[in-house]
């Protein structure tokens, strides 16, 4: 397949992922309104902090999660794939996924009742009903971890209008559980969480039937390859160390600030985290679009269409999220005034440093797919590992000594600077990543639009008048003023000049 078809097939498959974000994201803010005024602060809270407790546990399944959509996608970037070695990779990642699950399900049902009993800031006439949230948080992460082969299975298949779609009956069902809890009588958190479950076996459902019907590599075979399963844990092995540091330093984080906090904080980590989803969901459907591209250049041993891609979906990910974070973040009190009933105390200071840390993932995600795609880990999962530990220590020890709540993210953006470093020399090492024109045609350039617009942003008056229109007027003036910079700034001559050839086409067919 030519570059020309990869680069069409990338741009179809993020045009079904952008339509599906589109309504994802509209209904998706909806419901956060209607679920935090229905739940109320305090039960908004433990439900976030309950549920980021177990997803800590994924610890265990996430290595393995990593290592069977590398191992799927690099197969079929392989010239002799066959089918049945797709199977023998999907059935045994199966197998594999119901084993984690199990003693994941065995861990929480003992430490994890433990620590919500003992550890948690939770009021003492919660408690029974966190525990309840705590097992159906465990069954609908069980349910969602047996979902890893199949969604796998699409995303290297490249078949990205399954997700638009399915993603579609899926906001809805959450619709509807937002309804539910607003002519409800019942205790709404236990409520809440039991109709989360329901929603993810449906959801799951509806993968299982699609793939099955569509793939014919989802066909279960018996019997294990020793080759790949050895290749696989030695892969997830190394995985392992820094799956667990950031799962630990993302979902422990949750926990440090319950702990120094309390429930209040995390409903307000719980809506900027809904906030930046929404958000940088623009970008990660476009990477999602391009990741099965570079893993397959890898296996082909296309390294220069490997970095080119890298390369590109980074700046291009950068901008597009940063022409949305900009005018977000200039009106950010305005908008969660619109959308929220009672806004929690530090939202706006949490959402603007979250979307902040999401600017520097658009450089670390492409980088980190070349890294898995390539297969040797080793080093940079143990740099990896460092550098989280030293993030979380540091957000436990600010913390402890009384700094605000908002040092735990300023202390993830810094740290994840490290982690850029460290995944391009890593890359350097192990695939030749051109380094000297990453900082060429996509950081010089992607610092210097972000600059120009933020100086706009700032001069730019009116921030201080809360009505709709001047909010809409400085809205669309810096939304405007940032795809400038971006084509004058941001892009190379060439694109510069490929954007003016398909604007000039798409003017003319109307004509």
């Amino acid at each position: 397949m030519s570059v020309s078809d990869n680069n069409k097939r990338i741009a179809k498959n993020t045009f079904f992922l952008y339509i599906r974000q589109l309504l994802v994201m509209a209904v998706g803010l909806y419901t956060v309104r209607v679920i935090l005024a229905a739940l109320g602060e305090e039960d908004y809270g433990i439900y976030n902090v309950v549920g980021g407790f177990v997803a800590m546990f994924s610890i265990l399944s996430g290595a393995l999660s990593v290592a069977i959509s590398r191992f799927i996608t690099y197969e079929m970037g392989q010239p002799d794939v066959t089918t049945f070695r797709l199977q023998r990779i999907f059935s045994s990642s199966l197998v594999i996924q119901v084993v984690i699950g199990l003693i994941i399900s065995l861990l929480i049902a003992t430490f994890g009742v433990w620590f919500v009993e003992n550890k948690m800031v939770i009021p003492s006439e919660r408690l029974d009903v966190a525990l309840y949230v705590l097992l159906f948080s465990t069954l609908s992460f069980f349910i969602n971890l047996l979902s890893v082969p199949y969604n796998a299975l699409i995303i290297a298949r490249e078949q990205m209008k399954a997700f638009a779609y399915i993603s579609i009956l899926e906001v809805v069902l959450k619709l509807l559980v937002a309804y539910l809890l607003m002519i409800t009588s019942s205790d709404k958190l236990m409520l809440y969480a039991f109709c989360m479950v329901v929603v993810s076996l449906i959801v799951r459902s509806v993968y299982t039937i699609y793939c099955k019907r569509n793939f014919e590599e989802c066909r279960f075979v018996r019997g294990f390859d020793k080759k790949l399963l050895s290749k696989m844990f030695a892969f997830s092995g190394w995985a392992f160390l820094g799956n667990g540091v950031v799962v630990l330093k993302e979902q422990g984080s949750s926990v440090l600030l319950n702990l120094f906090g309390g429930p209040a904080v995390n409903a307000a980590q719980g809506i900027a985290m809904q906030v930046n989803a929404a958000v940088y969901s623009f970008v990660s459907n476009f990477m999602i679009a391009s990741n099965p591209q570079i893993t397959k250049n890898c296996a082909a041993g296309d390294l220069n269409s490997m970095h080119s891609l890298i390369i590109r979906s980074e700046k291009y990910g950068f901008c597009i999220l940063l022409i949305i974070l900009l005018p977000l973040c200039a009106g950010i009190n305005y908008v969660l005034r619109l959308w929220l009933v009672d806004v929690p105390a530090h939202t706006t200071s949490f959402i603007v440093l979250i979307l902040l840390y999401s600017l520097i993932e658009c450089f670390v995600s492409p980088l980190t797919t070349g890294v898995l795609a390539q297969g040797k880990i080793k080093s940079f999962e143990i740099a990896l590992t460092f550098i989280y530990l030293g993030n979380f220590i540091s957000s436990y020890i600010c913390l402890k000594i009384g700094m605000a709540v908002e040092s735990v993210f300023v202390l993830n953006i810094i740290f994840k600077f490290f982690v850029l470093v460290a995944l391009l020399l890593h890359s350097r090492s192990k695939y030749s990543f051109p380094i000297a024109r990453f900082f060429r045609e996509c950081l010089l350039p992607s610092l210097l639009v972000f600059l120009v617009s933020a100086l706009f942003v700032y001069v730019l008056p009116g921030k201080d008048t809360p009505s709709l229109g001047i909010f809409v007027v400085r809205t669309l003036a810096i939304a405007t003023f940032t795809c400038v910079a971006v084509f004058v700034i941001g892009m190379a001559k060439r694109e510069r000049l490929y954007v003016k050839k398909l604007l000039k086409e798409k003017v003319c067919s109307k004509i």
